[in-house]
């Protein structure tokens, strides 16, 4: 038997950390990303764990259906004993005064940062039921979900909607007692190439852009393994795990 982790936003950053760790903790691992990550795979041969990557624009609604669907009947063909799901991929854009911001860049911002990562949840927390496969659901939040910033709108709206989607799920499996869980994890700042693109904003877009540089320039930033290991410790803890909760990396330090 085996257990399994689909995790989203394989390519770089935090979601190849959390892949890569997961793959140490001889955990198979199917990627979703727009482009795949050699590296990965040849870490899941050095463990003895599968790899499988599939290649998916979490922009289109038919995508997501579609990667859902072949995932479930990979899934189908395998010997698995827990489900772990990872929504780690996101996106920022637009930076910008809310007034600014195109109606198409804000509504593929939602579906990216809210819609896709709803979406899988309920797919695969469906799927877990129907086959009393246990499942562990993690997404990926953010600080931004508890205040207001300066030019984030979308971005904090999105991530703040992510926490009470988290918490509702997880009321919904404790009072139908089916074991799953489901949790929100804030990572903080990460040396990532988000950072990298927050640091280009302009000042009348974002008006903190100069706090984030100084964050880079004074190394505060986290590296992503670091916080990538923080996640698959708690999720290691499958006993301890408190359904609904919003963890934060910077409660670990």
């Amino acid at each position: 038997m085996m257990e399994l982790a689909i995790v989203t936003g394989v390519s770089k950053g935090l979601g190849e950390s959390i892949a890569q760790l997961l793959i140490k903790e001889r955990i198979s691992v199917i990627g979703i990303s727009r482009s795949g990550n050699k590296k990965l795979a040849t870490v899941a041969e050095q463990h003895g764990v599968s790899f499988v990557h599939y290649t998916c624009d979490l922009g289109s609604l038919e995508a997501i259906d579609k990667v859902c669907d072949d995932i479930d009947h990979y899934i189908r063909n395998q010997d698995v004993q827990r489900i772990y799901l990872i929504n780690n991929a996101a996106i920022l854009e637009p930076i910008d005064q809310s007034m600014n911001i195109k109606p198409y860049d804000l509504a593929n911002h939602v579906q990216v940062n809210t819609v896709a990562p709803m979406v899988m949840m309920n797919y695969f927390l469906r799927r877990a039921t129907d086959e009393t496969v246990p499942f562990y659901g993690v997404t990926i939040t953010s600080g931004a979900a508890t205040r207001p910033i300066y030019g984030w709108s979308a971005y904090c709206s999105t991530k703040a909607s992510i926490n009470m989607y988290t918490q509702t799920v997880a009321l919904e499996q404790e009072t139908l007692k089916t074991g799953h869980k489901v949790i929100a994890f804030s990572p903080g700042i990460m040396d990532t190439a988000m950072q990298e693109k927050i640091r280009d904003s302009s000042r009348e877009a974002f008006i903190d852009v100069d706090t984030f540089r100084q964050y880079k320039q004074d190394n505060q930033l986290k590296d992503t393994d670091t916080i990538g290991s923080i996640l698959v410790n708690i999720l290691r803890e499958t006993e301890t795990i408190e359904n609904g909760k919003v963890y934060n990396a910077a409660d670990y330090f």
